[in-house]
């Protein structure tokens, strides 16, 4: 498994629980390390250079006598770099990412975009800039949002997912400050479709074959920001059939293998459900599965070995709680008038899954509790 925040650590317990041995390869301070069912951790000092990244995997691998284990990215960085160089990584490890002629589709949110035309799939207006004057000729109405076309350069620069624009002027002096880090050509100005995380939903699947073997949807009820969630807070299991129709023709579209949450926004001026994003990996909350009945990372493992798999899906009403970040979230709505008090509570008793704390592996949320410093200033939350 590469990458060992809170994401991985619901890897590890998916599969050490079912007696799989799991190596964590990280390159942050990682809690997952701690957890009772990791069985080798090691920690190098970057994952962010593909081939580099597929060289020190190589090396791992047979330094620790790792052929046939299953490689489970967690970061969007990894998943292009497992994708890129899939045909030399299968010579020595199972590699569930699919190759680049998928993947791509995901990876790039023009690619996305431009699919999600040609399939009659709503997304939000969007512009593509390559120079400042171009923001001047367009019609916009606003607010908008600045955001990325590709997530990895914009998010480690900046710590955010998107920025939020009320007028032309902000819009300007947003523009000049993103390209000082990622430059032109990867900026997109887009409809900002109003709305907080209640108005955000996710089809989640083991996909394979055209289908979903294991399927989630899901409403993200807190996210951190409010606004532009770059993680989910809250989360509860749905029923949604719109949700998953949309995101299986996408998926089929591009011969998609593997874990994947497709992010979807209900705009309340159309009432339509606009595609936002395409995460071809295990998601923040994907530990919300098990609770509900579908274990993703386990049923992945399952497939990969060649077991058989009895399709299943995910009970609606489960919900999910990152208390780490849900409750400075939480004190946030509740200052602005957003949140009540009962409510939140009330939430808080309702959620059937924690992301890290756990009676049979204590370790890692006590670990975790130290590093919150750490994690406020590496990412911003």
């Amino acid at each position: 498994m590469i990458g060992g925040d809170h994401q991985g650590l619901g890897i590890v317990r998916s599969l050490g629980r079912k007696g799989v041995p799991v190596c964590v390869i990280d390159d942050e301070h990682s809690i997952s390390r701690y957890s009772r069912y990791t069985t080798h951790h090691i920690r190098l000092d970057e994952l962010r250079d593909e081939t580099r990244t597929v060289e020190q995997l190589l090396e791992i691998g047979q330094r620790l006598g790792l052929k046939g284990w299953v490689l489970f990215p967690t970061r969007e960085e990894t998943v292009a770099a497992l994708s890129k160089h899939r045909d030399r990584l299968t010579q020595y490890f199972r590699v569930p990412t699919p190759a680049w002629d998928s993947i791509q589709w995901a990876w790039d949110k023009r690619n996305t975009y431009t699919l999600a035309g040609q399939l009659d799939i709503p997304t939000p207006k969007t512009w593509y800039i390559n120079r400042r004057e171009e923001l001047l000729d367009l019609n916009l109405t606003f607010p908008v949002a600045l955001k990325p076309a590709i997530k990895e350069h914009f998010v480690y620069a900046t710590k955010a997912k998107a920025w939020r624009a009320d007028d032309l002027q902000q819009l300007l002096n947003l523009y000049d400050k993103a390209t000082a880090q990622v430059g032109g050509g990867e900026i997109m100005i887009q409809d900002l479709v109003p709305g907080d995380g209640t108005h955000q939903f996710a089809y989640c699947a083991l996909f394979k074959d055209g289908t979903s073997i294991a399927k989630m949807h899901a409403c993200r009820r807190r996210q951190h920001p409010a606004e532009f969630g770059r993680a989910s807070t809250y989360v509860e299991t749905i029923e949604m059939p719109e949700l998953e129709a949309l995101a299986e023709k996408f998926l089929r579209a591009i011969s998609f293998y593997g874990l994947v949450e497709v992010e979807f926004k209900r705009d309340p001026r159309d009432g339509r459900l606009k595609l936002l994003d395409v995460n071809a990996r295990t998601w923040g909350y994907h530990t919300l599965g098990r609770s509900a009945g579908v274990d993703f990372p386990y049923l992945l493992f399952a497939d990969q070995v060649g077991q058989s798999i009895v399709p299943c899906a995910a009970s609606p009403g489960v919900s999910w709680v990152r208390l780490a970040t849900d409750i400075p979230t939480a004190m946030v709505e509740l200052v602005r008038g957003r949140l009540n008090f009962g409510q939140y509570v009330k939430s808080l008793w309702q959620a059937r899954t924690e992301s890290v704390f756990a009676m049979d592996d204590l370790a890692p949320g006590m670990i975790e509790l130290g590093l919150i410093p750490y994690l406020f200033v590496k990412r911003g939350f």
